[in-house]
């Protein structure tokens, strides 16, 4: 196991570090330095002061110097400052962090044991009225683009019905419990809409295959109710393949937050970087893209490490 988590380390460091790379050579393409942006606001700028400028913050040095420079100071905990909002980089991301995770940890929160309990009842009826309704469900959820889904919930709840906000986040002298939970109605909705159908289907086909399996016929036989059955014998042996769908999952409902969140106002992660990149915020948009590399790619371990763990056939490494 501990070769196993060196390895694993490894790879993951390697592949943050080409991520990173990557993500700081394309914003060095983006037209619009913060250099040209002061020329811009500030007509009384000559070239000779811009080009003292860049000489100053390093901007005339290749491009492999400036992101060493920067994974020097990150990896020393200096992340630097945000030009949008003129404060230091962790100060921003933070609040915007937790947002983001209670956001999407709600949805996950309602959409695994919806998909277990709608999977469980597909798979046991199979080829049923009930079963194709619920594949139908799972069919809509998958191709259902998640802006369009965002802007019917608004017309319907906000603006027609009336009952929940439009979007944003609860301001006031007073906030309570009850107006964070409104103003996250719509977009936990929208999220759990859209990680409800592959959750769904991972979670029918793999209880399709475990109740097929000897085990399960004899726990029948021995007169094991359908609940028993399905929870104490089939479900466990379908929790691999779930877990792994699951930190996937984690994922892509990270960058679909982006669209939700910047349908529904919400301050979290997703629209934080759409701000930064239409700001030229480079510094910000980097950090911020990069720590949603970071999380996914430490879902995938911990995927692997809980797959590991619930399926005694299966060794790291």
């Amino acid at each position: 196991m501990g070769t196993y988590l060196l390895r694993r380390g490894l790879e993951t460091a390697t592949s943050i570090l080409v991520v990173a790379f990557l993500l700081f050579a394309l914003l060095d393409l983006m037209p619009g330095d913060p250099i040209d942006l002061m020329l811009a606001a500030d007509p009384r700028l000559t070239s000779a002061d811009a080009a003292r400028l860049r000489a100053l913050h390093g901007l005339d040095r290749p491009l492999v110097d400036r992101f060493l420079a920067w994974l020097g100071a990150a990896l020393a905990g200096e992340l630097g400052y945000s030009r949008l909002f003129a404060l230091p980089v962790t100060e921003i991301l933070l609040p915007r962090l937790l947002a983001t995770l209670a956001l999407v940890g709600t949805s996950l929160a309602i959409a695994l044991p919806l998909s277990v309990l709608l999977g469980a009842v597909a798979a046991l009826r199979p080829g049923t009225r009930l079963d194709r309704a619920i594949n139908l469900l799972a069919f809509l959820a998958f191709s259902v683009p998640s802006f369009w889904l965002a802007l019917i919930l608004i017309v319907v709840f906000a603006v027609l019905l009336g009952w929940l906000p439009a979007g944003g986040e609860p301001v006031g002298p007073v906030v309570g419990l009850a107006d964070w939970v409104r103003h996250l109605a719509l977009p936990v909705t929208t999220l759990t809409l859209l990680g409800l159908g592959p959750l769904l289907r991972f979670v029918r086909a793999g209880l399709l295959e475990a109740l097929r399996e000897p085990c399960i016929r004899m726990a029948r036989a021995k007169g094991a109710s359908t609940a028993r059955v399905v929870l104490r014998h089939a479900l466990p042996q379908a929790a691999p393949a779930l877990v792994t769908i699951l930190a996937l999952q984690t994922g892509g409902l990270l960058s679909g937050a982006l669209v939700v969140e910047t349908v529904f106002a919400w301050p979290g992660m997703g629209r934080l970087i759409l701000e930064a990149i239409q700001g030229n915020d480079y510094n910000l948009a980097l950090v911020a893209v990069l720590l949603g590399t970071v999380a996914t790619l430490l879902s995938n371990l911990a995927a692997d490490l809980a797959h590991a763990r619930l399926d005694p056939r299966i060794r790291p490494g």
